[in-house]
């Protein structure tokens, strides 16, 4: 008896139906149904009942049902004791202003719950600051905005963020509508930061793309006095939601910009396999799962998940 067979015929009784349970478990209806009746061949006896409905479980279907979920349970609370006994260690991760307002918290306390033996140090700053570490070894892994830097290192696709133009309500020329074309707000004083900040050259950009040039009323490079700024009404601002999430957001107008629309992809990356220790391997992979759930979720606004993120985060291991 194997424990995938288990895990198998757990689930169709959770779900009371071969199809249902073939899609949560990503395999097919026939390989369940192989499962099962290499199951009742070793044990000598029928453990379902196929019905025009569904499956249901006989009397000694049931009894190995209720001993099957005892024994998976305490073979997930093995696993885990070991991997929580096993890993240890401080793993360095940077993010960006942004970013750490929608992701520090939640990575923080799922690491905790996962590994509690591990030490995570957090840093939060630039894109290019944040390649700089990297390339000096000072952290193990980053969220990183630059696609061509990023692939200098060991990077996955993560997610992109929709870039939403942000105000006061008493900002003079602010839109109030739900969309707004680059052209309307021409002549929209912006608050933007300075080179070479991502957000600053997407801005440009798009302005570019129409032959004009956005008015820019002051650089400022940190979040919470780019915000307070805003609020007070000394200029937009263009920012990915993950910067105006909860109450970073309390009372400024956000409206979506749809003329061009403006996206910032955001790419994992850490220094090689062979550098990291397995403490940062599974806080990569804790990362990764972290932000997807998040986006899954509908929890980070304007996200959605990059193609090919699932997969390949998938891959190492989540």
């Amino acid at each position: 008896m194997e424990i995938r067979q288990l895990r198998y015929f757990v689930k169709i009784i959770e779900h009371g139906s071969m199809g249902r349970a073939a899609a949560e478990l990503g395999t097919t209806t026939a390989t369940l149904s192989q499962q099962v009746s290499r199951l009742e061949g070793q044990l000598a006896t029928r453990l379902l009942l196929r019905r025009a409905t569904g499956v249901q479980a006989t009397e000694a279907g049931l009894t190995l049902f209720q001993q099957a979920q005892l024994i998976l349970r305490q073979l997930d609370n093995a696993t885990n004791l070991v991997q929580k006994g096993r890993l240890t260690g401080t793993v360095s991760v940077g993010l960006a202003q942004s970013t750490a307002a929608m992701l520090s918290v939640p990575f923080i306390a799922t690491m905790g719950e996962r590994y509690p033996g591990i030490r995570l140090r957090l840093f939060e700053g630039l894109s290019a600051n944040l390649l700089s570490l990297l390339n000096t070894r000072r952290i193990d892994l980053a969220i990183l905005f630059d696609d061509h830097e990023a692939r200098r290192w060991s990077a996955v696709p993560l997610l992109q963020e929709e870039l939403l133009l942000v105000g006061a309500p008493g900002l003079p020329g602010m839109p109030t509508g739900p969309q707004v074309s680059v052209e309307e707000i021409a002549d929209l004083p912006l608050l933007i930061p300075s080179a070479p900040h991502t957000l600053r050259t997407l801005t440009f950009e798009a302005f570019h793309k129409k032959k004009l040039e956005p008015r820019v009323a002051a650089e400022i490079d940190g979040l919470s006095i780019l915000l307070n700024a805003v609020r007070a009404g000394l200029g937009a601002s263009i920012q990915p939601g993950s910067a105006i999430a909860g109450a970073n957001g309390a009372g400024l107008i956000v409206t979506q910009l749809a003329s061009p629309r403006l996206l910032r992809a955001s790419h994992l990356a850490s220094l090689s396999d062979d550098e990291l220790s397995p403490a940062a391997l599974a806080a990569r992979v804790v990362l990764g799962s972290v932000a997807r759930s998040l986006v899954l979720e509908g929890k980070w606004h304007g996200a959605t998940l990059a193609d090919g993120a699932v997969s390949a985060c998938a891959g190492r291991g989540d």
